[in-house]
């Protein structure tokens, strides 16, 4: 299992249309793969689960991969993390 941590920084955190690109990118691995805040994990490809878990901007969340391509998985989450879910914020 990997584990990371890392910040959430567009502008609108964890919203709807982010946490759909968040959980169809999640969906397309076949480990499992978790993302956590706080005492809260919720499956990172379930889109409810996400966004329950209401991370704005600044919010640091870790994410947990399992499994088959769990080190692709969470370069592929990160990367999509990073480009601030492709909003440009």
């Amino acid at each position: 299992m990997i584990q990371t941590n890392i910040t959430i920084s567009n502008r609108l955190g964890l919203h709807a249309r982010a946490s759909a690109k968040l959980t169809k990118l999640a969906g397309s691995f076949p480990c499992d793969v978790w993302i956590a805040r706080g005492d809260r994990k919720v499956n990172a490809k379930s889109i409810m689960g996400v966004m329950m878990l209401a991370a704005g901007i600044g919010t640091e969340v870790r994410i947990e991969t399992d499994g088959a391509s769990e080190q692709a998985a969470m370069e592929a989450i990160l990367a999509l993390i990073q480009d601030k879910f492709g909003e440009g914020e």
